[in-house]
């Protein structure tokens, strides 16, 4: 008997229901085949997640192929009585099965003697089984609970299970206020029994998976009073409030974040520590880079920290340059640099701009299995396949790394970030003597790169022989392309302040964020925008002849005249693409003028 492609029959099954059409069904098809065979999409969240389409109406034709039932709620949404018996039948069940059901969008629904339901926002999904039957009931169900409800449904549950924290009473802070080392030291026990014995695990636990599901880039931690944490989201480089931890000491919960990360010392208050942590998520594992401070609080015997933990998530690492979106001159010029045998290639700007995206890129695009590549950075974000990634710790400091690769006989090297002049003259000492080297610097703009290389000691004739380019970049928000509205009372004002002409003002089409269901406040995801400065003659020739002082709006007029588009007219681009707003623009090139 033949085979039958289930993936291609609901396809099918959708495609006659009229909810897609044939073009739509072949896109998601060759995007599910191209993906990796260990953890591969379903149909219906590749629809909805790559194609456009909308979710629930696509789940909803899956459930009826299938003949799931579905679970609504009226119009006032989820009852506080629902939200508290879900939260009763969770606490009976094995929290390991529960937690990886919520991973996977489901949740127990209610339960009998004999059966419990499980609702989910993919019923198909091949995993629930699996997971349910290792619950004790001796028939189960799933029906389909759209995802809008099933985000409701996961958050209150888990809200529902921090009112454990009210269990820190105000008698352990106030012994917190004694700051001799004996009640110091009953202070940790009693935390440590607190933690043991609350759900302020969960929490953590919860807040670093819906940071993934929710593409943040970094979690803020940060005491706001005695008993009060507030815990933000970083989502397309903007901070938003995620939860409010009351009725708890911000000390416990430091306690319970740096239990989880290791190479930190649970019970220093009073230094920075670095550390890391890693959990499989989705069948992915992922790593979270975690920063905790000591700060300053309105009580000054109080040692409350700020932690800050950066998701690094390897699936959102570009691998393939022409997905990057460079613009056609930087596109064109940044080919050139990274294609020749030798030179350093450097990215500038603030952090959080996608330097290391773009150097990755730009990496996977020149490396193969004949060149050796070795990468010096602190710290090492996202791994890269073919590449020796050198370990800095206490027995190999940066520096040393720094001298020692010029003796490990690389090809290609990346130096995270050229910090000061002896790792400026190494790379520029690996790119005279025929390696190609990919680094970073903190500047503004890409002509100012140049005077910091010259501020830290590299002498101009290094500089304009060892060098291949460098570019600026900033990343800005994308307009979401379901909500953004065009603009009809333009102030033509505005417009021309960023340099639009009066031709470009009568012939771009300008959009306002306007904000929905499926995006933040207008916006969903970012793009970048770039200066590309290329060292032709004419650039070389300008740094040669620089005396005490680099002629940096010289370097940037001779650039623009080849072509080079300034960080500011990169992003009049974006706007003329209808990609993104003119205050988004403004904002983020606030000093460029041009």
């Amino acid at each position: 008997m033949a085979k039958v492609d289930t993936r291609r029959h609901i396809g099918d099954i959708l495609l006659r229901r009229g909810i897609i059409n044939k073009y739509q069904l072949d896109e998601a098809l060759s995007i599910q085949q191209a993906e990796s065979d260990d953890s591969p999409r379903r149909l219906g969240e590749i629809l909805s997640d790559d194609v456009g389409l909308d979710r629930h109406m696509v789940m909803k034709a899956i459930a009826d192929v299938f003949a799931f039932r579905e679970i609504r709620f009226d119009g006032e949404g989820i009852s506080s009585e629902e939200i508290a018996r879900i939260k009763d039948l969770t606490r009976k069940l094995d929290k390991d099965v529960v937690d990886e059901l919520m991973l996977h969008n489901a949740i127990p629904y209610q339960a009998d003697d004999r059966k419990i339901t499980i609702a989910s926002a993919d019923p198909s999904d091949p995993v629930i089984p699996n997971l349910t039957s290792q619950l004790p009931f001796k028939q189960y169900e799933v029906v389909y609970c759209q995802m809008e409800y099933m985000d409701q449904l996961i958050k209150k549950v888990y809200q529902q299970k921090n009112e454990f924290l009210e269990n820190l009473t105000d008698l352990a802070y106030e012994e917190a206020e004694i700051p001799d080392e004996e009640d110091e030291s009953l202070d940790e026990a009693e935390i440590d029994a607190e933690i043991n014995q609350s759900m302020l695990n969960s929490l953590v636990e919860g807040m670093l998976i819906e940071a993934v599901h929710r593409g943040v880039s970094d979690i803020h931690i940060i005491p706001s009073g005695k008993m009060e944490s507030e815990i933000h989201f970083r989502v397309d480089g903007k901070l938003t409030l995620w939860h409010m931890v009351d009725s708890v000491r911000p000390e416990a919960l430091s306690a319970v974040v740096k239990d989880k990360t290791r190479n930190v010392d649970r019970f220093e208050r009073d230094s920075s520590q670095d550390g890391f942590i890693q959990r499989k998520i989705d069948k992915v594992n992922i790593r979270y880079r975690v920063s905790i401070m000591p700060i300053v609080g309105e009580e000054f015997d109080r040692k409350f920290e700020s932690i800050v933990i950066r998701v690094l998530d390897d699936r959102k690492v570009i691998t393939d340059l022409n997905k990057l979106g460079l613009q056609d001159n930087a596109h064109q010029q940044f080919l050139k640099a990274i294609n020749k045998p030798s030179g350093i290639v450097i990215i500038t700007g603030p952090t959080g701009s996608g330097k290391s995206t773009t150097l990755i890129a730009a990496l996977h695009s020149v490396m193969d299995p004949s060149k050796n590549v070795l990468t010096v950075e602190e710290p090492v974000e996202y791994l890269i396949k073919g590449a020796r990634q050198l370990k800095i710790g206490s027995h190999m400091t940066f520096d040393q790394s720094i001298r020692g690769i010029l003796r490990h006989d690389p090809d290609i090297v990346l130096v995270g970030e050229i910090r000061d002049l002896k790792t400026a003259e190494i790379a520029t000492k690996l790119a005279n003597t025929g390696h190609l080297t990919f680094s970073t610097l903190h500047t503004n703009d890409a002509p100012s790169a140049i005077s910091r290389l010259y501020t830290m000691g590299v002498e101009p004739f290094l500089i304009a022989n060892a060098v291949n380019l460098v570019m600026a970049q900033r990343l800005v928000r994308k307009l979401c392309d379901h909500c953004k509205e065009e603009i009809t009372d333009l102030n033509r004002d505005y417009a021309r302040s960023l340099g639009f002409t009066e031709d470009e003002i009568d012939h771009t089409t300008f959009y306002r964020a306007k904000g929905c269901d499926r995006c933040t406040h207008g916006y969903k995801g970012r793009v970048a925008i770039m200066e590309a400065l290329y060292f032709d003659k004419e650039i070389k020739d300008i740094i040669l002849k620089s005396g005490n002082e680099i002629d940096e709006d010289g370097i940037r007029q001779q650039a623009i005249s080849n072509g080079m588009l300034s960080l500011r007219s990169s992003g009049r681009e974006r706007i003329k693409e209808g990609i993104t707003t003119m205050e988004e623009i403004a904002a983020i090139t606030l000093d460029d003028q041009r």
